[in-house]
């Protein structure tokens, strides 16, 4: 996917790519390294350097990232007296000796910019000042340690320190968040450049949010606003997030990352964000000799109103920014002798003084809808199930007084852990009254766990993201004699942020029965047994080999708890990206052809009542040319029927404009000191595109005057031209693009302007396909 994502990032306007480095995925085992495969750091990096690309290396070697435990390897932990991200001897050794790695690989292959390559920046530690109160004059002491460690390598590039005020010199403080252009206090030296490290496009989701969503014209204001104040570098997080495989992602964080990007989890043009944000990048790229050569001024009007320019005297070079910062009323603003119209909450671009180029809340570039379509090759399911034996203490015995710490239990080796108990009861003990029976309590320190009496499931519980704690009350069938007690205890990835994480656990801390005759019994040292992993896992039965080391039943209504369900399918038609919808399932990890796409939860509802997530994505790279083995591990009861593999795409493309809009910023050029139009008639226009390789099909719906609704569905108002879809059709079906001007002329040739004081909107949507 890289080659593609990284032409789309071009293409949108971008000059550098920012990526951090993963020491838990390149040193998952102390002093054995990784960098093949997907893993190729040097690989990566030349490839955006031949794009034409600069890069940012986030060294780390701590990222946070909602990444596995924040980058760091599990081994790290169990280091004698370490203490993370602190001023400690064991810590710091391995830091060092990891990061002089990574730096030295740089410099052999000559990727930092004085050797020639893309590397342009690099980044130490990450976000430090969120912790560093918590230890005290240690993390005083440690910034200023790894910041000296990073500049005595002399890579020749600046190193930064992102959300850290103090950062030492010369290494620069870098600002994250959403409004940098505000809420940035600047560099601590004036010989610093204003670098904003993080533009968050949207929101990373964890396992019960809603769905999250932050809007094109306020990421567009942010970075007008910013550049507009002495900014230098605007990175965006992300620009693609992308797909967290396998067990990668961070406590509770979703499979899904980001998808609110730019450049949506499978890699498409989220549109209108992408393109209007390309358009921004156009904009300051014809304000760019002004802001590096002018001089800034600023005249505040009012409160909510203030014109930014950057004028090199003498010259005819200037560039203005006009702000109108009110959140919900629109105003008229004059300069120069000029009045500007601008929308609440917006910024209009001026490369010449004179003429608006763009304004960030005022979009005239392409929307688009993504639609999940049903395979028709793909989805003739014959699904099989294979459940796994719940161990009790006779075939997994105690082999200590209390449950083991899951962390440390685990090593990060696994999501899943079995606990194992037994107890006596005698007729004594049980209760008699019908309806009435015995509870197990189990007060655990998180993730999640599944609970099972004498071999029978009685239920599931889990913590959240916010409060990994819970408490787990069910009622179970005990019975007279000896009962069995087991608990698959799980994690749903490791802590990513916050202080001392070496010292975060999880797991069963506390076990009970609650309601016998001769009252509570507690467990907690009754003695346990315990075993890492589950035996599908150990067999590999996802893969082609292992799947043949066990017996698969035909799936025949409902199976219990804690079961593989495999099948095959075909591989979808088209070349497009591909997702599997996981209707009717729980809890578990999805394999395809032996490879985790991630983990899914469908159980676990947002306060809407809908999974977070229901769509999984599966890279084409993993699909056989034509059959594929498709297996599930789900804890929960649950079926796989309604599971179906989907094509994705965008095809469905729209225009969304107003006939008082700027044009397009594509309208104008500035070459050699020298700002023009390209065109004639610089107006509005709709500007329609299809994904490369498809052409326009359809229209589906066309309107100019006053329709209303979104990209994907459009009404029609009371006001409408009758030859509009004919207009339409005529400039673009048959395509793979089309400019329709907003041209009142043009749409009201016969019949005349029904409603001519109306300010009227042109509103296409069109199909795309091969």
């Amino acid at each position: 996917m890289w080659p593609d994502i990284l032409d789309k990032a071009r293409h949108g306007g971008l000059n550098v790519i920012q990526t951090y480095v993963f020491w838990n995925a390149h040193e998952p085992e102390q002093g054995k390294f990784n960098f093949e495969g997907q893993y190729d750091l040097v690989k990566f990096i030349r490839l955006v350097q031949a794009k034409g690309m600069y890069v940012t290396l986030r060294v780390g070697p701590f990222i946070q990232a909602e990444w596995n435990h924040g980058g760091l390897p599990y081994w790290l932990r169990e280091v004698p007296g370490i203490i993370f991200r602190s001023d400690n001897e064991p810590y710091k050794y391995h830091m060092q000796k990891f990061v002089s790695k990574i730096i030295q690989m740089m410099k052999d292959e000559k990727l930092f910019a004085p050797q020639g390559g893309p590397i342009i920046l690099a980044q130490i530690e990450n976000e430090y000042n969120h912790i560093q109160l918590a230890y005290e004059e240690k993390g005083d002491s440690y910034v200023q340690w790894a910041a000296n460690m990073a500049v005595a390598f002399d890579v020749g590039v600046p190193w930064i320190m992102c959300k850290q005020r103090d950062a030492p010199d010369p290494v620069i403080n870098a600002c994250n968040g959403r409004h940098c252009g505000d809420t940035f206090s600047g560099p601590n030296k004036p010989y610093k450049p204003a670098i904003w490290t993080e533009n968050w496009t949207a929101q990373y989701r964890v396992f019960g949010d809603p769905i999250s969503k932050r809007s094109a014209e306020d990421i567009a204001f942010s970075v007008a606003r910013f550049f507009s104040k002495n900014g230098n570098l605007v990175n965006y997080y992300m620009y693609h997030g992308g797909t967290n495989f396998g067990r990668t992602s961070s406590a509770f964080t979703t499979t899904r990352y980001y998808d609110e990007a730019p450049l949506d989890e499978y890699g498409l043009e989220r549109e209108p964000k992408w393109s209007h944000l390309r358009d921004a990048h156009k904009a300051m790229l014809l304000c760019r000799k002004a802001i590096l050569g002018g001089v800034p001024s600023v005249q505040k009007l009012n409160a909510y109103h203030e014109v930014r320019t950057f004028e090199k005297p003498e010259s005819n070079i200037c560039a203005a920014f006009i702000t109108n910062n009110h959140s919900t009323e629109a105003a008229t603003i004059s300069f120069r002798g000029s009045n500007y119209f601008l929308p609440a909450h917006s910024i209009s671009v001026l490369p010449d003084c004179k003429t608006v180029v763009y304004n960030t809340q005022s979009i005239v570039s392409q929307h688009n809808a993504r639609n999940f379509v049903k395979s028709a090759v793909a989805n003739n399911h014959k699904w099989e199930v294979y459940s796994e034996a719940i161990p009790n203490t006779m075939t997994l015995q105690p082999n200590q007084k209390v449950p083991a710490e899951l962390y440390l239990l685990l090593k990060d080796r696994s999501d899943y852990a079995w606990y194992t108990t037994s107890f006596e009861l005698s007729p004594q003990d049980l209760p008699t009254k019908n309806g009435v029976a015995p509870v197990l309590r189990i007060m655990s320190l998180g993730h999640s766990l599944a609970a099972f009496v004498n071999g029978q499931y009685i239920g599931t519980g889990h913590g959240t993201h916010e409060e990994k704690s819970f408490e787990f009350e069910q009622p179970a069938n005990f019975k007279v004699g000896t009962n069995y007690v087991t608990i698959l205890a799980s994690t749903v990835g490791l802590p990513d942020s916050g202080a001392y994480m070496e010292h975060r656990y999880a797991g069963p801390k506390s076990i009970s029965i609650l309601g016998l005759n001769t009252g509570t019994i507690d467990l907690t040292k009754n003695g346990w047994g315990h075993q890492v992993g589950l035996k599908g896992e150990g067999l590999e039965i996802f893969s082609e080999e292992g799947s043949k080391k066990v017996t698969w039943t035909p799936v025949n209504g409902p199976t219990r708890a804690l079961s593989w369900f495999k099948t095959r399918f075909a591989t979808p038609e088209g070349r497009g990206p591909v997702a599997i919808r996981m209707t009717g399932m729980g809890k578990g990890i999805v394999y395809v052809n032996g490879q985790s796409i991630g983990r899914h939860w469908m159980t676990f509802l947002s306060p809407l009542g809908h999974p977070t997530q229901s769509e999984y994505h599966i890279p084409r790279s993993y699909l056989n040319q034509k059959d594929n083995l498709l297996v599930i591990l789900e804890e929960e009861k649950a079926s796989p029927e309604k599971i179906e593999i989907l094509n994705v795409d965008r095809d469905t493309i729209c225009s969304n404009i107003l006939e008082s809009d700027p044009a397009n910023v594509n309208s104008w050029v500035s070459r050699h000191g020298q700002f023009h139009a390209v065109i004639k008639n610089v107006t509005p226009q709709a500007s329609l595109k299809c994904p490369s390789g498809k052409r326009i099909v359809a229209i589906e719906f066309a309107s100019f005057g006053n329709p209303s609704g979104l990209c994907g569905n459009f009404t029609f108002g009371n006001c409408n031209a009758a030859a509009t879809k004919r207009v339409v059709e005529k400039e673009c079906l048959g395509k793979e693009e089309c400019l329709v001007a907003v041209n009142r002329a043009s749409f009201n040739r016969k019949k005349g302007d029904a409603c001519p004081d109306l300010v009227k909107r042109l509103a296409i949507q069109a199909k795309c396909s091969y």
